[in-house]
């Protein structure tokens, strides 16, 4: 069975020190550096060769945690879970979903879907009163109001300091109000222009750590983060082929909407 969770709190180096991983893949270089201003000289020489991984990624159910029998589905095939939740602020209630607002319409919507403001959705309450106290749930915060991170913080208050909690969001103002809380804060990156703010804002200091879309990340990006960042995670990463690749670079964490698909490079579970 995989490994998907790290030992409370925050033990993600539990990933790294046990467990290797041979695989045979073509080399990745540096050529096309998603961060302008960073150079790293490319480490793969040869066209073909074994690989030793020292750290073997754990993953993230992403969006599992949006709708309850995803969640139990997701607890019942990996004990010690790490679930992905989606967090909005909407008339007062923090609701579990990852449908946005369309301004004045009444209407949320995501891509090719449409639904009516007033369907029930799931609260944060009822995520954390039916979520396995070893699940840990990764709340990804969406929006920029101040608001949304107090409401939220005021619901975690009981569950602080007895079970594992992760808060992410693009908007990182947001993570500031968390700050001395036992969670572990994850500055969320979806575009290159992102990507270059944040290596700029950690300069001089380091984050506890990123979550960043795949199609960014390449040896000298994932370098650079691993420099500023505690752990490195990416989404959405539903290819065994990319999750090799994006193993063999150094990222942390794999976060996937098929993690089945990807499991064969999940750390394995501890035992004893």
């Amino acid at each position: 069975m995989p490994r998907f969770a790290a030992g409370f709190p925050f033990d993600y180096g539990a990933f790294s020190t046990e467990c290797s991983l041979v695989l045979m893949l073509r080399p990745l270089d540096a050529d096309d550096c998603s961060v302008g201003e960073i150079a790293v000289e490319p480490s793969f020489n040869a066209h073909r060769r074994s690989l030793h991984l020292p750290r073997v990624p754990f993953l993230v159910a992403h969006r599992a945690g949006n709708q309850l029998d995803l969640l139990r589905a997701a607890e019942a095939e990996h004990c010690g879970a790490i679930v992905e939740a989606d967090v909005n602020l909407f008339r007062g209630r923090l609701e579990i979903r990852h449908l946005k607002t369309l301004g004045p319409l009444p209407v949320l919507w995501d891509r090719w879907q449409l639904a009516p403001p007033w369907r029930a959705h799931l609260l944060l309450s009822d995520l954390l009163a039916t979520a396995s106290p070893e699940t840990e749930l990764m709340l990804d915060l969406k929006g920029k109001d101040l608001r949304l991170a107090e409401r939220v913080i005021e619901e975690l208050e009981p569950y602080l300091g007895q079970r594992r909690l992760t808060i992410c969001t693009r908007a990182w103002p947001l993570l500031e109000a968390f700050e001395g809380l036992p969670v572990r804060r994850i500055h969320s990156v979806g575009t290159a222009r992102q990507l270059r703010e944040l290596i700029r804002a950690t300069s001089t200091r380091r984050i506890e750590g990123v979550s960043i879309h795949e199609r960014l990340l390449d040896l000298a990006a994932v370098t650079e983060l691993r420099r500023v960042a505690g752990v490195v995670m990416t989404w959405p990463v539903n290819d065994l082929t990319r999750a090799a690749e994006l193993a063999r670079l150094g990222v942390d964490g794999l976060i996937s909407d098929r993690p089945g698909a990807i499991s064969g490079l999940a750390a394995p579970e501890a035992t004893g």
